[in-house]
């Protein structure tokens, strides 16, 4: 499957490499403007840090499993993120990276409060600069292959850009999918909490990231609702 996924990104990548120069080229120079006037991301503060996490209220297998399975998931993001710093040539895809790093670093604080108060086990993290343990979870939706991941940290300016947006869209659209999961069959109030902030933000990113790649509409909005 990952195989697959990644034969269908580089096709992706070739089909979208003409249009996306163009548009991140344009747009390259809004990064701080974007910064300065706020982003669509708005679910850090919700679930800030600063804030203990509680146990209070009830919870079932799914908040568990929710908690346990969107920590390595945000971990690859940020780990793709971080990676931007040094690598894109677009200001718009660094300010999107730094972004995405804003709002899920906290949400990961959070869920592992959640899991301890829980007394459930936290994913065990290794904490080097290219963590590949979070590619142990490839079953999940959205999740990278450690080749995908190399491949990704090879890559520099505007090739990196469009690469970097087109896996970060799909990441996207397996948060999603399991934040949704979790509004549905959840029963912990503020892990319910997170999984809309997580749809709706996440939703709006991949809208903007489909406009950087020159798509007309993402697969996620189409089936919105």
């Amino acid at each position: 499957m990952s195989n697959l996924r990644t034969l269908a990104r580089r096709a992706t990548l070739v089909a979208a490499t003409g249009a996306a120069a163009l548009v991140l080229a344009a747009c390259g120079g809004d990064g701080a403007d974007r910064a300065a006037g706020g982003s669509g991301h708005g679910d850090a503060g919700s679930h800030s840090p600063a804030a203990t996490p509680s146990s209070a209220g009830a919870h079932n297998a799914q908040d568990v499993a929710f908690a346990q399975g969107m920590i390595p998931h945000h971990r690859q993001a940020l780990e793709m993120a971080r990676l931007a710093g040094d690598r894109a040539s677009s200001d718009t895809v660094k300010d999107l990276a730094g972004r995405i790093e804003k709002a899920q670093d906290p949400e990961i604080r959070t869920m592992t409060g959640w899991l301890k108060s829980w007394g459930e086990d936290v994913p065990a993290s290794s904490g080097g600069a290219m963590d590949h343990s979070a590619s142990g979870h490839s079953g999940m939706p959205g999740m990278m292959g450690a080749e995908d991941m190399d491949a990704l940290a090879k890559l520099t300016g505007k090739a990196f850009d469009v690469q970097f947006l087109t896996m970060m869209v799909e990441h996207h659209e397996g948060a999603v999918e399991m934040a949704r999961t979790e509004q549905g069959k959840g029963r912990h109030g503020q892990a319910k909490s997170m999984a809309e902030d997580i749809v709706t933000a996440q939703n709006a990113e991949i809208t903007e990231m489909n406009k950087l790649l020159g798509k007309s509409a993402s697969k996620s909005d189409s089936s919105q609702g």
